[in-house]
This record gives C-alpha cells, structure tokens and sequence, in this order.
C-alpha cells in the first residue's frame, strides 16, 4: 500500500476499431488477444509488468469470449507475470471509463500504486444483448424496471428538445469529417497500436469504419432506427412506446418523432483500449512521465425511459469534486450514443460545441461498448497535449451515457 494522494495517467493506447461482423477486419481475433497486443505494447513503451497492482477492465457483455474475467485471463495470454490480478466490471457503455475511475480511486485511496485500466469489446465474437438480461428478457422486470430500446429513447431526447432530422444527420456527418481530418493529420498516431495476426502481418491499423464519401443527401435517404426495430420486434417496440407515453404525456398523440437512422447512431465495433493510471511517485520510480491528473470521477442516474441524459449530471459532480465548472474545460470528449444524446449534453451544459469531440466520435469511428471509456480518455490526452501552446485550461472531460438512465465522467487536466 501507497500513501494516499493524486492519481495521474501516463500512458494511453488503444487499437483501431474494427467492423462488428464476420466481414470485419477484427472478427478473427479474441478479445483476450486484443488486449494482450495492447499489454505487450505498453511493456515496448517503457511500462514494467511486475510494478502492475491490478489489471481493471470494463467490459459489457461477459459471456463466450468475454466472459471468465476477461482481465485476468487476458493478462494470462500476454504472458504477464501470474502475480497481477485481474478484475473485469461493467457500468454498460461506461465501463471502459468506470475502470479508469476505479483505478484512479484506488491510487488516491494509497491502496495501489499504478495499475492499467480500459476495456474490451468484440461485438462481431459476442454481440450485444448476448448476455441475455432480464432487463430486457424477462417481460414482467422489463415493464417493472419500464424498458426501453436505447434508440427510442434517443428519439424521445429529439422529439422533447426540438431536433429535427437534419440537425441529427448534420452531427453524424460533423463525426465523420473531423474523424477522417484526424486520421489523416497523425492525431491518432501516438496510441493507435495495429492489431495484428498470428504471423505478424498487420491485419487492422486505422478504424475501419470512417467513410470518406459521406454527404447530406446520403444520410437523409436512411430510414429510421425505430422501423428497423419494429420489423424486428413489434412487440418490445409497441411496449417502449407505451412507456414512453406514460412517462411523457406531455409528449401527446404524434409528438414522439423517430429521428434516428443507423448512420446517427454509432456502428458496432470491435476494439480495446488501455490507460496507465498510478501515483506520481511509482510512475516517476519507473520512468514514467505524468501526462494527466484525475481531478474528478463521478457516476449519475436519471430516469430509466429517457436513459440518456445522465452525461450531464455526471460531468457536474466531477467537476464539482474539482471546484471547476463546465464553462472552464478546455475539451470534452462525449460518447456519440446517438446524435441527440450529445446535443443534449452540450445545451445542458451550456458549452461550445467546438470544444466537443474535436477528432470525432463514435458515429464515425464506433462505440465498442466496453473499450469507448478508456478510448475517450486517451483521444482527451492526446488532444489536450496537442493544445499546450493555446495556454487555456488544460481541463479535459470523458463522460458516457448508459443503459438504465445511467452516466459516468471522468476529468482530467494536462501536467
């Protein structure tokens, strides 16, 4: 046990997101190896396994694959040394970032001195629901617990905030432009490490589903989610409606409007990713320079029906934890859930949208739910390293909406 103090980040890599299904790039290769590649990765950059206290992953559908505590048996693969543990946890979406947090609050609590946190998805090896939740399973905790398919909630935000469909597909193409600016100026460059095969060829180095030729007209020729789900399952749509209905009336007879299309929403992605969290004087006794402090970890929940918004709530106490407020950080870095979710989060808080995802985000680049926490959080250094000659704030924050009206946030400011 250390002494308790403050928790810094000093090292962030992540692999390029792969296309979720059997024709993506990734789909080949198990989660534990995605991680164990970002493991021998970070031993390359100067990071001793033997001075690692834990290995803290987040990780939202732990079954096949992912499931057995993924952390320990992954850091198994990499050949690390059988003293470091393992835990693998999950907040839905946000468990990437919880990890981070977790591993934060256990350095400053002086029971650890330096462990690695992020998280792992394989959506094309496990995909998404497999887990099979009551939560959305078992229709009596359902209608109790008042369920609704995530799509239709973000729909609900469009419909209560005035959105149209425009604004919606003018953020998804905002996401894909500043997403290939990004790739194509190196911003990616310092974490990015390529995925590769078994006989070292490099089988995915840069996200695989950024698109080039996307444009306005393109993206209002897509249907919308809501239809999709019907055709699929008319009976949890009808039933979503229904509690959206009676949770707002306000909402009357055709006021709730489906918005969304596939392409406002984030793709299905494979990935994992890894932040080097730990004290100022076991990093430094190691060779490691700080790149970021962690001045605030908060989690939120709102309503269940309207699910996404708790992203503002959370970003509020984890500043406040730090004395700032939303108006002083220099960068956020919001999980694109949908298209409406970060609209949200922006007139909420009442903060530039230039400051916001400023490389892109999950519309363009994909959500590989358990990763995307600790993929902010390393896109959030970078671009906080790249702006020391701006002289501002130097204040950064990752925040995560999630399933069941939850939210996570983590800030950060620049060493």
């Amino acid at each position: 046990m250390g002494s308790a103090g403050e928790a810094y980040l000093f090292e962030a890599v992540r692999t390029p997101r792969g296309h979720g299904g059997e024709a993506g790039a990734l789909a080949g290769v198990r989660p534990v190896e995605l991680v164990g590649q970002l493991l021998h990765a970070l031993g390359e950059r100067g990071l001793d396994p033997t001075a690692v206290d834990d290995l803290v992953l987040g990780c939202v559908t732990q079954v096949g694959d992912q499931g057995a505590n993924v952390a320990k048996i992954a850091a198994l693969w990499a050949g690390w040394p059988e003293a470091v543990p393992g835990l693998t946890l999950t907040r839905f979406c946000a468990s990437g970032l919880d990890a981070i947090g977790t591993a934060a609050a256990r350095v400053i609590a002086g029971f650890d001195g330096l462990i690695v946190a992020g998280g792992v998805e394989s959506m094309s090896r496990v995909p998404m629901l497999a887990d099979r939740g009551a939560w959305w399973m078992d229709p009596e905790v359902a209608e109790r617990t008042r369920y609704v398919h995530m799509a239709l909630s973000a729909d609900l935000i469009a419909s209560l905030d005035g959105h149209g469909r425009e604004a919606l597909d003018a953020w998804a193409l905002r996401s894909h432009v500043r997403a290939r600016a990004a790739w194509a100026g190196g911003h990616f460059a310092r974490s990015i490490v390529p995925v590769r095969g078994a006989d070292g060829e490099v089988l995915l180095g840069q996200d695989e589903r950024v698109k080039a030729d996307l444009s306005v007209d393109a993206l209002a020729a897509k249907p919308p989610v809501a239809a999709t789900l019907a055709s699929a399952d008319p009976a949890g749509v009808e039933a979503g409606v229904r509690r959206i209905h009676a949770r707002y009336p306000e909402l009357g007879e055709g006021g709730l409007r489906h918005l969304h299309s596939r392409a406002t929403a984030p793709a299905v992605v494979d990935g994992a990713a890894l932040v080097v969290v730990g004290s100022l004087e076991r990093g430094r006794a190691l060779g490691l320079e700080p790149r970021a402090r962690v001045v605030g970890y908060a989690a939120a929940s709102v309503e269940p029906v309207i699910m996404l918004t708790a992203t503002e709530p959370a970003c509020r106490r984890a500043l406040a934890q730090a004395g700032r407020r939303p108006g002083e950080v220099e960068l956020f870095e919001i999980n694109e859930s949908f298209s409406a979710t970060v609209l949200r989060t922006v007139r909420a808080l009442e903060v530039d949208a230039e400051r916001v995802n400023v490389h892109g985000g999950a519309i363009a680049m994909g959500h590989p739910l358990g990763a995307s926490g600790a993929i902010l959080v390393g896109t959030l250094l970078d671009a906080l390293d790249e702006r020391r000659s701006v002289q501002e704030s130097g204040l950064g924050v990752a925040t995560l909406c999630a399933g069941a009206g939850l939210g996570t946030a983590v800030a950060i400011e620049r060493c």
